[in-house]
């Protein structure tokens, strides 16, 4: 089964040839978590004796330093991620949201304004200070509605947790509300995932984002692994799982967009969009990635590193300019993401070359596989239904062939 379903809201590769632009999409890292998932490989820490204030102070000096060096424009999209955002308590979160209003307050009259969230993370206070400060849709990871299988992936919640947050959030107002899910977890069956789909359609929620499990490094999972203690689901059974989701999930009404990702019509995560139409973004926080005008960066990832990194300038860990060939490789691997796919035209306006031209083995390769096709007037490209089962294998035949020493 491919493994390439990635968390809502975790920045992507971002390559847009486009100078002297003015962002209209911000990212902020928020890096504390009541525990780390055995799963997790996210720039995280656990909350117990953290400088949150201080993380947050200098967070609002990066903030001002980011806007003073590239003013931003009317701003689209916020998303707030993590760790976990919503383990600031209701004073720390009102300074935070008083930040970002203070330093990039020109926001268009429909914004989306996301945040991740914990179930049993937020209460009423907390969230009413939520949608205060401008946040009008968030993000619960839930993962699965089975206690046993959140135990076992070192989750603290439990599923009465997930409908009280969410009852909560809809009662302050807050009702553009997404859940994450997971499959091919250990001891997972495919029923338990039925189950789990279930259970989440039943909140009738406008968007879900349902991603497989990878085992990353330097997390608990990979050493249980290397060891063959942990008991993942077959092959077969985690391809079955995926396509019972998207079966599910389509019957419902919500359309899937790309690779793990399915919303009612019109509540596509428009933040997540940004990073796949290659736009640029600002990434402030701790380990944030981000793209203004064909610079990349990368910040500082340590919390006391960054907070002492803050108080002399900008918190790089490093910064460079993204090269012509690695924009036109991402162009393909992050596009097809979505299903709807690339459009030529669109490649030629950013790179004024063909892609047919650039790219005609991999495109011959892929299309004579079955992997791709081409979109019903000729003008594009889009992952075929097999495709979408296996999009490691499509993107890999774009990347690096055009950036090899």
């Amino acid at each position: 089964m491919d493994q390439t379903l990635k968390k809502e809201g975790q920045e992507m590769p971002a390559q847009r040839l486009k100078e002297n632009s003015a962002p209209e999409a911000v990212y902020i890292h928020i890096p504390f978590c009541t525990n780390k998932c055995f799963y997790c490989d996210f720039n995280s820490y656990v909350l117990k004796d953290q400088p949150v204030m201080d993380y947050l102070r200098a967070l609002d000096r990066e903030m001002e330093l980011t806007t003073q060096h590239t003013p931003p424009g009317q701003i689209k999209s916020i998303f707030v991620g993590g760790g976990t955002p919503t383990v600031l308590n209701p004073q720390e979160m009102e300074y935070f949201l008083s930040s970002v209003r203070k330093h990039f307050g020109h926001w268009s009259s429909d914004i989306e304004f996301t945040m991740e969230a914990n179930p049993g993370t937020t209460d009423l206070e907390k969230l009413a200070v939520m949608k205060d400060g401008g946040v009008n849709r968030v993000s619960f990871g839930v993962q699965a509605f089975q206690n046993e299988l959140l135990s076992g992936i070192g989750r603290i919640h439990n599923t009465d947790d997930v409908y009280r947050s969410l009852e909560n959030a809809q009662k302050v107002g807050l009702n553009n509300l997404s859940i994450d899910l997971m499959f091919g977890l250990p001891n997972q069956t495919v029923e338990m995932l039925d189950q789990s789909i279930t259970k989440a359609l039943e909140l009738d929620l406008p968007h879900y984002s349902i991603y497989s499990l990878k085992v990353e490094e330097n997390t608990l999972f990979h050493t249980l692994y290397n060891k063959n203690q942990l008991p993942l689901p077959a092959e077969e059974d985690e391809l079955q799982m995926y396509l019972l989701l998207m079966e599910r999930m389509s019957a419902a009404g919500r359309k899937q967009y790309e690779i793990s990702n399915f919303a009612k019509p019109g509540m596509q995560s428009r933040h997540n969009i940004t990073y796949w139409r290659n736009a640029d973004y600002y990434g402030l926080g701790a380990g944030a990635h981000g793209y203004v005008g064909r610079q990349r960066h990368v910040n500082i990832k340590g919390v006391n590193p960054y907070v002492e990194a803050s108080k002399a300038g900008l918190p790089r860990l490093q910064q460079f300019e993204v090269s012509e060939e690695e924009a036109m490789e991402d162009f393909v691997m992050v596009g097809l993401r979505v299903l709807e796919g690339i459009r030529s035209a669109d490649f030629t306006t950013q790179f004024n070359k063909s892609i047919e031209e650039i790219f005609e083995k991999p495109l011959s390769k892929m299309l004579d596989a079955g992997l791709l096709e081409r979109h019903s007037d000729g003008g594009g490209y889009r992952l075929s239904e097999k495709g979408i089962l296996f999009g490691n294998e499509v993107f890999a035949e774009f990347i690096g062939i055009l950036t090899v020493d």
